[in-house]
């Protein structure tokens, strides 16, 4: 047969009505702009490699957009630790039924650059932490980070979750080593803590109440919010206080049904809180 030029078509898919019953392959119906006879071509129902290969990379696209959901919704890409903490933590002196947290400096990027003081609080031993994402964990811009950073956070999907949440000093005032208490009434620094505490806004409305701790030359701010529009959940407690040149604000939220069933619980929580 004399050699011919390629000839352009159009490939149009299309079932091929065979007479035959067992005959279920599908036929390749090539339109060509010359009168050549055409190659009887079949495609088996095992899709080609090149099939497989779109496939494949719908499913990694399909992997990539919902990590970026979880991040987006606050919800933890992975957990930092897939066990409980009772498996890892040592008892509570005061109460047994509790587990002690104390971050050291193997636990934060802050802690070991100095920015933030060692701090502890208790869990009931069934919760887990959580991984916070690097974005938001201050591990880019340590030593020296101008806005708010997440150090580390725990949950239990029936009782609720809990954060530390540090900020520099100087972005509540410029005076250096100032206590809580130097930087003003517990409603001023809510009110520029708050966002930090609801994960969107805050609204002064949604503040029940407050109360003024003093332990050894350690002030604390006591706050007990109703927000309903809070991504971090419609009840937050939270506890602040200002140590160095970071000023750190604990926080245990909840939804209406984690509340109901565990509001004491996360007043432990946030009662042992101690930097």
């Amino acid at each position: 047969m004399a050699a011919t030029s390629a000839i352009p078509f159009t490939p149009i898919l299309s079932p091929s009505h065979s007479s035959s019953p067992s005959h279920s392959s599908i036929r390749l119906q090539l339109h060509y702009s010359s009168s050549l006879p055409l190659p009887d071509l079949s495609i088996s129902e095992t899709p080609p490699p090149r099939f497989q290969i779109i496939s494949g990379r719908r499913e990694v696209l399909g992997a990539g957009i919902a990590l970026v959901s979880a991040l987006f919704s606050g919800r933890s890409v992975a957990e930092a630790r897939e066990v409980e903490v009772g498996a890892y933590l040592p008892p509570s002196p005061s109460d047994p039924s509790f587990v002690v947290f104390k971050a050291s400096p193997k636990d934060t990027p802050a802690l070991r650059a100095g920015n933030v003081q060692p701090y502890e609080f208790v869990l009931p031993p069934t919760w887990k932490q959580t991984r916070v994402a690097n974005i938001l964990s201050g591990n880019y811009c340590q030593p020296k980070c101008a806005e708010p950073w997440v150090e580390v956070k725990f949950e239990d999907e029936s009782q609720g979750k809990v954060q530390v949440v540090a900020s520099p000093l100087i972005r509540l005032t410029n005076k250096p080593n100032a206590k809580i208490e130097d930087i003003g009434s517990p409603e001023k620094v809510i009110a520029s803590l708050g966002p930090f505490v609801t994960g969107n806004s805050f609204d002064p409305d949604e503040l029940l109440e407050t109360s003024v701790e003093k332990l050894g030359d350690q002030t604390y701010y006591t706050y007990l919010l109703d927000t309903p529009f809070a991504l971090t959940g419609s009840h937050n407690l939270a506890k602040a206080t200002a140590k160095g040149n970071t000023v750190v604000l604990f926080v245990a939220s909840a939804n209406d049904k984690q509340w109901q069933a565990s509001r004491k619980t996360l007043k432990t929580i946030l009662d042992s809180f101690r930097v």
